[in-house]
Parts: structure tokens; C-alpha cells; sequence
């Protein structure tokens, strides 16, 4: 069934799977990086794959768009994560990918969505998504604009360590991109 979710996100939006599969090998670096093994890497790597698998559920117009998103588009993409839960939350096998997918847009200071919520109240492997995901939308060409180097993108995941990332999270993805952990990673 998570094959099926993850073809679907594929056939509908090309470029939002590509992301998936970029996310999902950077936040596994990460992760093996920070220590982590077993379960852990699976169900993150699930969770790192099926992420936005809500945006099967937003209009391809405001998903293509060009420019800047009105504040209703913009409503409707912040929808991405609580429609992607509903969608996987009756699979047995995708369960575990729930935290990742419903959180990964949590801000560590509060300010995130869905549910503001604050600091080690947001899952562990979703902060460590928040930051990945990020990177990964910097350094890649979007519709509204073309991909920032990679210079640029580490000096924002630096400069929001504290606000928007987890601050020990962001530095271990400093200090791995640092020490080459990413250095295959086909980014910008």
C-alpha cells in the first residue's frame, strides 16, 4: 500500500516526488549521522518518503504556480500535512510515518502548522524532517523561483537553528555536511 501512496504522489507531481526521494536519502544521512539505526531508520524513512503525500490533495494550478501564492493558496498548501495524515492514517503499514508527515512543517519556537506546537513537543524525527526538507526546498529550482546555492541554504539552516530548526538537530546537519556525510548528495 505505501508503494501504491508513493506512485500516486509520482504520477500526479513528478517534482514533489523527487523531493520525496532527495529528503528521504538526506534525512537517512542525517539520522545514521546522528546514531540512529533499527527501527528508527525505517519508520523515518517511510515517514521521509511519504511527507507530502498530502499534496496529492492540492490543486496542480497552485501546486505549478509561478510567483507569489495568495494568502488562500497559501492556506490551502499549509492543508499538505493534515490531509496527508487523513490519507495514511487507515493504513496499517504507514502508521509509523504519521509523526513525519503531520509535523514536519513545526517550527521549534511555535510558529509552525498545523498545531504550533513547541520545541521536544514536536517529534524528534519530524524536527530532523523539518530541517532536510528545507535544505532541500532551498537548493532546489521551484516554480516560483530557481535553486539557491548551497552556500546560502547551510547559512539559513544556521541562522534558524533556535527559531524555525531544532538547534542540536540543524548542528548535526551542519557538522555532517561539514565532514561530507551528504558529499553524493545530488544538490545544488
Amino acid at each position: 500500500m505505501l508503494a501504491a501512496l508513493a506512485s500516486a504522489q509520482a504520477a500526479r507531481d513528478p517534482s514533489t516526488a523527487a523531493h520525496c526521494a532527495r529528503v528521504t536519502y538526506l534525512a537517512g544521512r542525517l539520522a545514521g549521522w546522528m546514531g540512529w539505526d533499527g527501527a528508527r531508520l525505517r519508520e523515518l524513512g517511510v515517514g521521509a518518503r511519504l511527507h507530502d503525500i498530502g499534496k496529492v490533495m492540492i490543486s496542480e494550478t497552485i501546486l505549478r504556480k509561478r510567483g507569489p501564492l495568495s494568502p488562500q493558496e497559501l492556506a490551502e498548501i499549509r492543508m499538505h500535512p493534515t490531509a496527508g495524515a487523513s490519507l495514511i492514517r487507515p493504513v496499517g503499514d504507514a502508521r509509523d510515518a504519521l509523526p513525519f508527515v503531520l509535523y514536519h512543517h513545526e517550527r521549534w519556537d511555535g510558529r509552525g502548522y498545523p498545531t504550533s506546537r513547541v520545541g521536544t513537543d514536536v517529534p524528534e524525527g519530524a524536527r530532523l524532517l523539518a530541517v532536510v526538507d528545507a535544505f532541500d526546498a532551498m537548493t532546489s529550482t521551484r516554480p516560483y523561483r530557481g535553486a539557491l546555492p548551497t552556500f546560502h541554504a547551510l547559512a539559513e539552516i544556521e541562522r534558524c537553528a533556535g527559531t524555525q530548526f531544532d538547534p542540536d538537530i540543524a548542528s548535526a546537519f551542519l557538522q555532517a555536511w561539514s565532514a561530507g556525510a551528504f558529499a553524493d548528495a545530488a544538490v545544488g
